[in-house]
């Protein structure tokens, strides 16, 4: 059955994957919202859609449609992350199950309301964790699920993805509004981790800027050595002389993990197992939130014995400050 949906955030760098996702599942954007009325990628995938720059002006529209009949069944959250505790409960109050980008929430505290309004109103609330998707993840995971349970692996986890100067001057360079570096772009490979190899049983931060982060943390299964960044000069040399802009990599006890492909399609898969009932929810992004809301509020460890070698990398000044 084709369900209706309303997308809040429509200018965003993500929307577009979750305007491909709504279409490859068969289903309608029938209303967007932004601030920013760069949206002309709407006309790829639903010109017909209502679009709104005035969140009272898509709030009044959504409620017409629900007084005749057309109620919108899911509201989908892509907007800044600061934003998006304010919108999922928008989304609930409405009488329709969310999609939210990742961060779900910034802190922990916020997730336990939530929970409270999904009991009030008999909605779902969904998050995109789509690398517990990837083939290779899913691999790993059933790698570890099936060696001995007191084994404890290495691992190095190396995250770069090149950002321009036009990041420090939106909201996603603002800490208070993004969450950092970690939270940012961190979301998801905490919450890998944690899936793959059980709960936080120490945190150690040994970086953390405006443009990288990184530190040690020891999970019930694993030693983990981790990094990550936005910075450009942070790529190894044969990627940048490559031309590349992303960097990602798992070494599991020295080997090489390989999941460099298959991150396309993701966000439809997502969607596919939310419309089967096999969402993500409040409890399986939880400790993710936890994990990392503790490193952006964690002391930096100046000592950096055992640390992940790109944390003794040169740290540049903020590009606007």
């Amino acid at each position: 059955m084709n369900k209706k949906f309303a997308l809040i955030g429509a200018a965003g760098f993500v929307a577009p994957r979750h305007l491909k996702a709504i279409l490859d599942t068969g289903n309608t954007l029938v209303a967007a919202m932004d601030p920013n009325d760069s949206v002309g990628v709407m006309d790829s995938y639903f010109p017909s859609a209502a679009f709104f720059t005035e969140f009272e002006r898509f709030d009044r529209h959504l409620e017409k449609l629900k007084r005749s009949g057309n109620k919108v069944d899911y509201v989908v959250v892509c907007s800044p992350n600061y934003l998006h505790d304010a919108h999922i409960r928008f989304g609930l109050r409405y009488g329709a199950d969310v999609i939210c980008e990742k961060p779900l929430v910034l802190n922990p505290w916020n997730i336990d309301p939530l929970q409270e309004m999904e009991n009030e109103t008999g909605q779902k609330i969904y998050n995109i964790l789509q690398l517990r998707l990837h083939h290779s993840i899913i691999a790993l995971k059933e790698k570890i699920d099936n060696a001995p349970e007191q084994q404890k692996f290495d691992i190095d986890l190396t995250y770069i993805t090149s950002r321009g100067l036009w990041y420090y001057a939106s909201w996603k360079g603002i800490p208070e509004k993004s969450g950092g570096i970690a939270t940012n772009i961190g979301i998801h490979f905490f919450d890998m981790l944690i899936w793959i190899f059980g709960g936080v049983e120490e945190n150690t931060v040994h970086v953390h800027t405006h443009d990288r982060a990184g530190g040690i943390l020891r999970l019930h299964k694993a030693n983990i050595r981790w990094f990550m960044s936005i910075n450009p000069d942070m790529l190894p040399e044969e990627v940048r002389n490559a031309g590349g802009r992303t960097y990602r990599s798992i070494r599991l006890q020295g080997e090489e993990i390989d999941f460099s492909e298959g991150f396309t399609a993701l966000h439809s898969d997502s969607y596919t197992h939310i419309l089967m009932g096999k969402g993500f929810t409040l409890e399986d992004v939880r400790p993710s939130i936890e994990l990392a809301y503790n490193v952006r509020t964690s002391p930096v460890i100046e000592t950096k014995q055992g640390a992940h070698p790109f944390c003794e990398k040169p740290q540049g000044k903020h590009p606007f400050h």
